[in-house]
């Protein structure tokens, strides 16, 4: 039960590192203001999001050891 959620925990996380990263993208490709604004906050937003996309599939693949 413990490494379902896990997997769904780690199914959400990617989902959100890939809405922002498109977005940001999205964003860049458009240029414009809402690139000169938001672009480098969205790029912040993606490492913590991916950092913590890592730490949970650690923790997933921590617990299927166990």
């Amino acid at each position: 039960m413990q490494d379902k959620t896990l997997l769904i925990l780690l199914a959400i996380c990617c989902l959100a590192v890939v809405a922002i990263l498109a977005t940001g993208i999205g964003g860049f490709a458009k240029g414009g203001e809402f690139n000169r604004k938001h672009g480098n906050r969205l790029m912040r937003w993606r490492i913590i999001a991916q950092a913590v996309a890592i730490a949970v599939f650690l923790i997933y693949l921590w617990a299927r050891g166990h």
